[in-house]
C-alpha cells in the first residue's frame, strides 16, 4: 500500500477566471490541488515583432490573490499550449523561448511545486534543453518547482491530429504534425527523448494521460518503470453505475491500482458528465483505499522502496545488533534451515542409531545464534543427538552466544570466538551450516569462507547450503539512475557510484527480460586448489524500444536436497525478506530498439586481499568496463 491514507487528487482547468473561488470549489469537492495555466491560454505575447510587442500591463494575475503557502502547495502551473520551441520557423521558436522563460520565471517567483510542460511529439529536443537549463539554475540557485512532462499514454493518429490541430498556430507557422506521425503511436519515445536530453534529472517527472484504448501489457510494464508523478483521467472515460455515479472499466481500475503502488497522484479533467465533480474524486479515493493488502515482503520493505544501500561486508566489518535483529525476524529463512538440518540428521542417523550416535554440527558465522536454535529444534524434532560448535568472529556477537550457552544451551553447544578460516576443531563435522549468502549469492564471500571451513567437514559431510546460483536481468530504472547521478564524493573517482553494486528493494523499475543464471558455487568444493573467479556472458533480446540503466541481480540456493530459498522473481520464497536484490548500474543509459540483442559480460575477480565484480555491455554497441581492477568497489577478504 502507498504511504498516504487517502488519494492526492487534483482537478485540471482549461482556464481559471477567479483562482481563489476555484480553489474553494475544488476543496469542497475533496480535491487536494488544481492544475491551471500560468497565463491565459490564448494570451500570446510578441517579444520581437507585431502590434502587441509593446503592450502595457501585466501578462498574468498578481501573486497577491493567494498566499505563498497556497501557491506552494495547491497550484500546479501549465505552460501556454501555443508555445513551440521546436518550430522550424525561427520567429515562432524565438518568441516561444521568450514566452516560456517568462512563464517559468513567474512559476519560480510563485514557488509553485510543479509546472506542466507538454511536448507535441518526439521532436522536443530544444524544449527539453531549454527546460533543463532553467531547472539547473544559475550561480547555484535552482528554482523550487519540478517539471511534469505531460504525454498521452497512447495516441492514435486521429486523436493526435484533433488535439494538435486545435492548438492555435503562430504567424507564418504551418502545423507540422503530419510530418511526425511516425512517432505518434509510441508516445514513450516523446518522453524518452525529453528525459534523455535532461540527463534523467530527478526534477523531471512524467505525467501520463490515461487513454480510452489501453496499451498492451508490455507497454504498460514499460510505463510502470518510469518516474510517474501523476496520471490524468478524463471525465469521458467514466460510465455510470446503476445509481448514476461515475465508474471506470475493470481494465482501467486494474491499471490505476498498479499506478497507485508507485504512490502517484491523480488529476481529473474534462466537462462534468455526472451530478457533481466531487463524485470523481470520491470514486478515485475508493479505488485508493480498497487496494489489496501488502504481503510480508512489502510490509517489511515499507519505506525502503528504491532506497540504495551499500552491500554489507560481514567478513570485513562486525555487524551491529540492530542488523542481526532485523534478519532474525525473517519468518521463512530459519524455518527452511531448520527443515534442511532436520532432513540431513534423519539421513545421517538411522532409527537404530538415534540413541547412541551423536552428529557434530558446526554453525560457521553463527551471529547471535539463530541457526544454533534452528539446529537444536531440528534435532529435537528428529529425535537425534547432536553436538554443536558455534563459530563467530564478531566479538560483540559472541557475548550473546556465551550468554545463551550459559543460560540455555549448556554443554550441547560450544562457542568458538574466532574466524572460521582459523578454527582448528578437535573433531570433524557431519553437517556444516552457514548463512553467508548475500543478495547476489556469493557477494558476501561465502565461497571463500566455506572453502576455508570445509577442512573440518568429514569426507561424506553435508554442507547447508550446498549450492547457490546468481542471476541477472537488464532493467529500466531511471529513478535509481538519477539517484546515483546525484552521489558525489570529492575524494573518490567521479565514476565511483556507477561502478559499484547496490542492495535495493526494486520498486519503480521495469525488467526487460527474464533473469538468466550467471555464476554457480557448490559446497563442499572438493577441488584441490579452489578458484572462485568467474566469467559469464549473457545475451538478451529486447522486447520493445527502451532505455537500460543497469542490471538487477538475484540468487537462489539449495539448502539440502529439495529445500530451497530464492529471491528470483519467478520463484521468490514466500515471506522471505532477508535479502533485497542487487543493482549493477551502467555509466551511460543505453537506448535500445525492439528485437535488439543485448550482450553483457560479468567477471568475478579474486586477489589475495579482495574480491570484486566487473561488468560491461558489448552489444548492440560496445561499452567500457565498469570497475576495472576494483578501482571503485571491492569486497575485503
Amino acid at each position: 500500500m502507498p504511504t498516504r491514507e487517502h488519494i492526492s487528487c487534483g482537478i485540471s482547468y482549461h482556464n481559471v477566471h477567479d483562482i481563489f473561488d476555484t480553489l474553494g470549489t475544488a476543496s469542497q469537492g475533496g480535491y487536494s490541488f488544481i492544475v491551471t495555466p500560468i497565463t491565459h491560454p490564448r494570451f500570446r505575447r510578441e517579444f520581437f515583432a507585431g502590434e502587441a510587442r509593446n503592450r502595457s500591463g501585466a501578462f498574468t494575475r498578481s501573486d497577491l490573490v493567494l498566499s505563498t503557502q497556497d501557491w506552494n502547495t495547491l497550484i500546479v502551473g501549465k505552460v501556454s499550449p501555443w508555445i513551440n520551441l521546436d518550430s522550424p520557423v525561427e520567429s515562432v521558436r524565438r518568441n516561444s523561448e521568450k514566452a516560456l522563460e517568462q512563464e517559468l520565471n513567474y512559476a519560480a517567483h510563485l514557488s509553485l511545486p510543479a509546472v506542466l510542460v507538454t511536448p507535441r511529439d518526439a521532436n522536443c529536443v530544444n524544449l527539453a534543453r531549454f527546460v533543463y537549463s532553467k531547472i539547473m539554475g544559475v550561480s547555484g540557485h535552482q528554482p523550487t518547482y519540478n517539471v511534469w512532462v505531460y504525454v498521452p499514454m497512447r495516441a492514435h493518429e486521429d486523436e493526435a491530429k484533433i488535439f494538435f490541430n486545435n492548438l492555435p498556430n503562430g504567424e507564418g507557422e504551418t502545423n507540422e504534425f503530419d510530418s511526425s506521425l511516425a512517432t505518434v503511436n509510441d508516445t514513450w519515445i516523446w518522453w524518452n527523448t525529453f528525459r534523455t536530453v535532461c540527463n534523467t534529472d530527478k526534477k523531471i517527472g512524467l505525467v501520463l494521460e490515461l487513454s480510452a484504448d489501453l496499451p498492451s501489457f508490455c507497454e504498460i510494464q514499460r510505463w510502470l518503470g518510469e518516474p510517474i508523478r501523476c496520471i490524468f483521467v478524463k471525465t469521458t472515460l467514466f460510465s455510470s453505475n446503476k445509481k448514476g455515479f461515475p465508474v471506470l472499466s475493470r481494465a482501467h481500475q486494474n491499471l490505476l491500482r498498479k499506478m497507485f503502488k508507485l504512490d502517484v497522484q491523480v488529476v481529473i479533467y474534462g466537462n462534468n458528465k455526472h451530478v457533481n465533480m466531487k463524485h470523481y474524486q470520491q470514486y478515485m479515493d475508493h479505488l485508493w483505499t480498497t487496494q489489496d493488502p501488502d504481503d510480508a515482503l512489502s510490509t517489511f520493505a515499507k519505506g525502503y522502496e528504491d532506497y540504495l544501500q551499500i552491500p554489507l561486508q560481514p567478513l570485513m566489518d562486525n555487524l551491529e545488533s540492530c542488523t542481526y535483529e532485523i534478519f532474525e525476524k525473517d519468518p521463512t529463512k530459519y524455518t527452511e534451515y531448520q527443515r534442511a538440518i532436520y532432513n540431513a540428521l534423519l539421513d545421517r542417523v538411522s532409527d537404530e542409531e538415534k540413541d547412541t550416535k551423536v552428529s557434530v554440527v558446526m554453525v560457521v558465522g553463527a551471529g547471535r545464534g539463530p541457526l544454533v536454535r534452528s539446529a537444536l529444534a531440528a534435532a529435537k524434532n528428529a529425535q537425534r543427538l547432536i553436538k554443536i560448535y558455534a563459530v563467530e568472529k564478531n566479538p560483540n556477537a559472541t557475548v550473546t552466544l556465551f550468554a545463551q550457552q550459559d543460560e540455555m544451551w549448556g554443554d550441547q553447544v560450544t562457542v568458538v570466538a574466532c574466524d572460521m578460516r582459523d578454527f582448528n576443531p578437535p573433531e570433524k563435522a557431519d553437517i556444516l551450516v552457514s548463512e553467508l549468502l548475500g543478495s547476489f549469492g556469493d557477494n558476501e564471500l561465502s565461497p571463500e569462507c566455506l572453502d576455508g571451513a570445509q577442512k573440518f567437514l568429514k569426507d561424506d559431510g553435508i554442507s547447508i547450503p550446498c549450492r547457490y546460483t546468481s542471476y541477472v536481468v537488464p532493467v529500466s530504472a531511471p529513478k535509481l539512475y538519477s539517484e546515483i547521478a546525484q552521489m558525489r564524493d570529492k575524494d573518490k573517482h567521479p565514476l565511483t557510484y556507477f561502478e559499484m553494486p547496490f542492495v535495493v528493494h526494486l520498486h519503480n523499475h521495469t525488467p526487460l527480460s527474464s533473469p538468466q543464471p550467471l555464476f554457480t558455487f557448490v559446497h563442499p568444493n572438493r577441488v584441490e586448489v579452489p578458484d572462485n573467479s568467474r566469467y559469464g556472458k549473457l545475451s538478451f533480446t529486447m522486447p520493445y524500444d527502451c532505455t537500460i540503466h543497469g542490471f538487477a541481480g538475484y540468487f537462489d540456493t539449495i539448502l539440502y536436497k529439495d529445500i530451497n530459498l530464492s529471491i528470483h522473481p519467478s520463484s521468490h520464497s514466500i515471506g522471505l525478506f532477508s535479502w533485497f536484490p542487487i543493482f549493477f548500474p551502467i555509466k551511460d543509459p543505453l537506448c535500445v530498439s525492439d528485437k535488439d540483442e543485448l550482450e553483457v559480460h560479468f567477471w568475478r575477480c579474486v586477489s589475495t586481499r579482495n574480491v570484486w565484480y566487473e561488468w560491461m555491455i558489448s552489444k548492440p554497441s560496445i561499452g567500457s568496463v565498469h570497475n576495472p581492477n576494483g578501482r571503485s568497489y571491492t569486497i575485503g577478504l
